[in-house]
Formats: structure tokens, sequence, C-alpha cells
């Protein structure tokens, strides 16, 4: 087998200096198979391996290797390949590969040898095994600050609020979204966000009127406009208008009177939220 040493460069670039150290039959054969197998594969790559030409699309086509007397086309699975023509004639033996022997005078049957190139190029892609499934990120969990409060970005809606109570640990869950609930058939059409960590809602046009925040024994729900409720809700604040409702894991809530708060609290002014230091909010 002609293995000489044909220099550096790439491999198309060493396959058209191994055709030109041929300097005969051999040269102008192999030259005429890289034509043809480029024609009959357009998307074919040119490798060099094992110090001789190689043609691959999704895996290797052929070879192309020259002896003295022959220039010899290895199909990498050419068993597997349907030759009605009969050009394999060498290595017929094999459970894989067959091989095409070009000999100095014989002419290459065209047609034939661009099917088999066709082939074997749909074989290998056929071949490759399926892409495995992206595998899902799980997004990362809330990180929980003092009292088991989820640290939640900012944002409006409904999304950043049902984050929020879904990263409450333990009992509190199940007090904020049934608190959440309740807001939401009490106030139609009730506006949500979530700002400092802390569910907020609130009427298009007049404000935020309740938030809530997490401690380590109980969930402090903030009425803004609180002083204004009847009966005014039970907990003190610095604000004189903010008044708070603590809810523990054992209290019964009187959901009656929870929500005549929330339906009051809705259907007055309440805080614009345009400062954050008088306010009074639960946090």
């Amino acid at each position: 087998m002609n293995k000489s040493p044909v220099g550096k460069g790439s491999p198309s670039e060493l396959i058209t200096k191994r055709i030109a150290a041929l300097e005969d039959w051999r040269g102008t054969t192999l030259a005429a198979v890289r034509k043809l197998i480029k024609a009959a594969d357009p998307g074919v790559v040119e490798e060099w391996k094992w110090n001789i030409p190689v043609w691959s699309h999704d895996g290797i086509i052929c070879t192309g290797e020259t002896y003295k007397s022959t220039v010899k086309l290895t199909f990498a699975k050419g068993a597997a390949l349907k030759d009605p023509k009969k050009l394999f004639n060498s290595s017929l033996q094999g459970n894989v590969r067959r091989a095409i022997d070009i000999r100095e005078g014989e002419k290459i049957n065209e047609a034939a040898l661009k099917a088999l190139i066709k082939q074997a190029a749909a074989l290998n892609k056929k071949d490759q095994p399926a892409p495995a499934p992206a595998k899902k990120k799980k997004p990362a969990k809330p990180n929980l600050l003092a009292g088991g409060n989820p640290q939640i970005a900012k944002g409006d809606g409904d999304a950043p609020v049902k984050a929020y109570i879904s990263a409450i640990p333990g009992w509190k869950r199940d007090v904020a979204r049934d608190l959440d609930a309740l807001i939401v058939r009490t106030v139609p059409g009730v506006i949500k966000a979530v700002k400092w960590n802390s569910p907020f809602y609130g009427v298009d046009g007049q404000g935020w009127f309740l938030n809530f925040h997490c401690f380590t024994k109980y969930i402090k729900v903030a009425f803004f406009k609180g002083s204004s409720l009847r009966p005014v809700p039970p907990g003190d604040s610095k604000h004189p208008e903010v008044r708070y409702l603590d809810i523990h894991e054992d209290d019964e809530i009187d959901q009656k009177q929870l929500a005549a708060w929330i339906t009051q609290a809705a259907a007055i002014p309440g805080w614009s939220g345009s400062s954050s230091n008088s306010s009074g909010f639960a946090r």
C-alpha cells in the first residue's frame, strides 16, 4: 500500500498531495473516484486517517487505498449495502466490510458507485443514536430568609405570588394558599405583586390594601388602611393607619370576619407603594 508521507495540511490538502504523488494511472483513478464520491454526497467530509484518504458522513463511508496494481475502495459497512451491479470484488468473506479493487484500464461504473456512496451515507445516518432528551433543569429553590420567609424577586402578577406561596415551608404554606384564595374570591380583579419578599394585593387605580409576610411562628397580615376598618383588626402598628392580623398554626380563622375586612380594605384608597419606610407593611 502507498503510505508515503505527504507532508502537512488539511485532510483535503493531504488527499490532493497523495493524488499528485501518484504519477501514474492510480492518481488519475483516485482523483476520479474522489470526484464521484463528492458528487454523490455533497455533504461528505474528507478526512486523513491511517495515512490514507477517508470519506465520511455520520461515520466512515469508505477509504481510498492505493497498491502497486490496484486502487482499493473499502466500504466500512459494505456487507449491509445492496450491490446489484456487483461492484464489490474484494473482502467478500467479511461480516462488515466490502471492497472494490480497481485495476489499470478498468472503467468505473459511475452510476453504480454513486448509488453505493448514497446508500452508505444513508445507512450511517440511520445508525446514528437518537439524541438524548435534554435534561430539564429544575428551577432553583428560593432562599428562605429569617423566619422561613421566601426570598422572591420583585414581580407583578399571579406568578411571583404563586412562587412565593409554593416556597413557604410547613403549615404556613396552607394558610398562605387559603388566604390568597380568599382574597381572589372576595375581590374580583384583584391585582397582585411581590415586593420586598412579600405578596401584595391591590385594586387598580386605588393602590395596595394588604400584604402578608412569614415569621417563625406566625404569618403577619397587614391592612394598610386598617384603622378605617370595622371592627379594627387587632394588631397595632407604629404607623397610625396600619393594623395587623397575626395567624398562628393552631388559630381558628374567622373566615367571615377576614372576608369582611378584605372587602372593606379593597373599597377604600390604599397605599400607593411610593415609600417603603412609612407604609408599615408586614415584613
